[in-house]
């Protein structure tokens, strides 16, 4: 079971929030059947995208995290809820590992850097908001920072990190974001600053079976942290015959109507492969 926390700083100058997402990634893995790399991208833009969706304050609103940065595994996109259950897909998920000079999986070669990251925030008004900025590094973590300094002028600190077993098989995925409060002055920042120096990878403090409340605690040790809130977040899809049908609306008349000379239609879900059977009659009812 996959685990969050939210917290804040006894002085109110910050928030730290920290996940667990071992079994999201894991699930993500096995429902789209990842290579290593796009398991591990992919990995680390739901488990953002989990962090950010636990923040939003309505039962209904959501968030969608879109990367496109021109690289061979091609769009990523991830989409939570208030609770950081999540969902996401990659559009080649069999994109073939690269590396580094440092041996490597080469993250950003994958996602590629010539492109945007896209932020969606659907908060029950009329228009979303959306926030996009060119990809900084195409690690996601570092693109996840620097969405937060230019689009919401929050200065913050995110890691986010996946790792794989020998068998390619999902070990341990979890990440934390550390937001400075307007409250913040320039110790606050110094303050965190410190305690982020040599700071071991998220990826070590999972594997050494830390909490997200013991990572919060961990990275941020010189400030007295209090729980705001816990949750399980899960890997979850909201898809329905309903809410395909909608989908199969934006197709047209003209193109529904082509569809509906084969007797039956099926249509899959991005997000969990779900399949959904549509006959030619109910295609042409759309039509109309």
């Amino acid at each position: 079971m996959s685990e969050l926390v939210r917290m804040i700083s006894a002085d109110g100058t910050l928030t730290v929030i920290a996940a667990e997402t071992t079994d999201i990634v894991k699930k993500t893995k096995r429902i789209h059947r990842t290579s290593p790399i796009a398991t591990v991208a992919l990995g680390r833009l739901i488990t953002a995208a989990s962090m950010m969706g636990a923040v939003l304050k309505g039962k209904d609103d959501s968030i969608t995290l879109r990367l496109n940065g021109g690289g061979p595994a091609g769009s990523l996109i991830a989409v939570s809820d208030s609770s950081g259950n999540v969902r996401g897909y990659v559009s080649n998920p069999a994109v073939e590992d690269m590396f580094n000079d440092k041996g490597r999986l080469d993250i950003a070669g994958a996602v590629g850097k010539d492109g945007t990251l896209t932020v969606m925030k659907d908060l029950g008004l009329k228009e979303p908001y959306i926030g996009q900025i060119p990809i900084l590094s195409g690690e996601i973590a570092e693109d996840i920072t620097s969405y937060f300094a230019i689009s919401e002028q929050l200065p913050s600190v995110c890691a986010l990190g996946v790792a794989l077993k020998p068998s390619s098989a999902v070990n341990v995925a979890g990440g934390f974001i550390i937001q400075l409060l307007p409250t913040a002055m320039d110790d606050t920042i110094d303050k965190v600053e410190e305690c982020i120096k040599g700071l071991e990878p998220i990826t070590q403090m999972l594997a050494n079976g830390m909490t997200p409340e013991e990572i919060c605690r961990h990275v941020l040790s010189k400030f007295e942290l209090e729980v705001l809130d816990t949750s399980t977040p899960e890997y979850k899809c909201n898809c329905s015959k309903e809410r395909v049908s909608k989908a199969l609306l934006t197709l047209g008349r003209d193109e529904l109507l082509d569809m509906a000379n084969d007797p039956e239609t099926e249509v899959s879900c991005h997000f969990c492969e779900k399949k959904y059977k549509f006959t030619a009659d109910e295609i042409k009812e759309l039509a109309k």
